[in-house]
């Protein structure tokens, strides 16, 4: 158990300090509820959000913002390129009911890199700082935002950068432990970022991100790093009970584990199904589903034949079938383990 059962961000506690990161085609409602289902997590996620295109999006039918009244507290994630699209995007957020406001400037998309946005606004200061000013103007929400390490491993540079998004009144940094231009296969670079807030000499919460997979992970970062908290993104989409196992181990009053018989694999997929199903446009069901698949099916030895056999459906009931029958073959071979 750690003595830090929660952090605060802004006026907002968040409690335990566990966060789900924002992923594309994955941290939607359906994933959401599913982990919200095992409970554990302190703060969801949206996808990625383009600022420009958000004030006409439908919350009814937009599967970036389809959302249920359990899902709190939750961050909306903003792509921004330019100030002029933040009264339109924050007057939109603040009516679906965000609790926090995060930027984006850790995406390296060459698109997103080319207008301006990502990591690229993160050396537009200007016109970043700009943008927070704005933010902050039209809003009391707390603002959070997500970063990378930089081009190359520089402790001094990274100071630099976390003490400006400091400076300019952000409420918390989201760190990924992974240099700009490193791939997921890399390890997190953990292991260079001892007592990380006395290191980079920064008073706002940091929550470091990257390589979470389970229980072993999350002790080793934070017993390294002493951060606020730990952000989890694929991790979660692989192990939607990840956030349960790791707040009952580190984060309860009295350390617990949920055990491996409390999760039957073939139900928890069906429940993502059936949220699908009932949230999502019947169009926009079949790629979110074989989108959580690839992660999920990583819970079984040969999983890589039930994420063959649902990228290749045409159709949800064409999945369900294929799903139904690999679990029919591999259900006593199953073997994972809680975290």
């Amino acid at each position: 158990m750690l003595k830090r059962l929660n952090v605060k961000i802004g006026p907002l506690t968040i409690a335990p300090p566990l966060f789900l990161a924002p992923m594309a085609g994955l941290t939607h409602s359906a994933l959401r509820q599913l982990i919200l289902d095992f409970g554990g997590v302190g703060l969801l996620s949206t996808e990625m959000l383009s600022a420009a295109r958000l004030p006409s999006e439908n919350p009814a039918t937009s599967p970036y913002l389809i959302t249920t009244e359990r899902e709190h507290p939750l961050s909306y994630q903003l792509l921004i390129y330019s100030s002029k699209h933040v009264v339109g995007a924050v007057a939109k957020i603040k009516k679906l009911g965000a609790d926090i406001i995060d930027i984006n400037l850790g995406c390296g998309a060459p698109k997103v890199i080319k207008k301006g946005g990502g990591r690229a606004l993160l050396k537009r200061k200007d016109e970043l700082e700009k943008i927070i000013k704005e933010i902050k103007e039209k809003t009391e929400l707390p603002i959070t935002a997500k970063i990378r390490l930089g081009e190359r491993f520089d402790i001094n540079a990274l100071s630099k950068e976390c003490d400006f998004l400091q400076s300019v009144g952000l409420d918390a940094i989201y760190l990924h432990c992974r240099l700009e231009k490193e791939p997921f296969c890399r390890p997190p670079r953990w292991n260079k970022l001892p007592d990380i807030k006395e290191l980079l000499d920064i008073d706002i919460p940091i929550i470091i991100n990257g390589g979470i997979f389970g229980l072993k992970e999350a002790k080793e970062a934070l017993e390294i790093t002493k951060a606020d908290g730990l952000m989890i993104g694929r991790g979660a989409a692989i192990k939607p009970w990840i956030f349960k196992t790791i707040s009952d181990a580190l984060f309860s009053k009295q350390a617990t584990s949920k055990g491996v018989s409390d999760i039957y694999l073939p139900d928890v997929f069906f429940r993502f199904y059936g949220y699908l199903e009932k949230l999502f446009p019947p169009e926009r069901q079949i790629g979110r589903l074989k989108e959580f698949t690839h992660y999920f099916s990583q819970n079984y030895a040969f999983g890589n034949r039930l994420a063959m056999s649902v990228q290749r459906c045409k159709d949800m009931n064409e999945a369900k079938t294929v799903a139904m029958e690999f679990f029919r073959k591999n259900e006593k071979i199953l073997q994972v383990s809680p975290a």
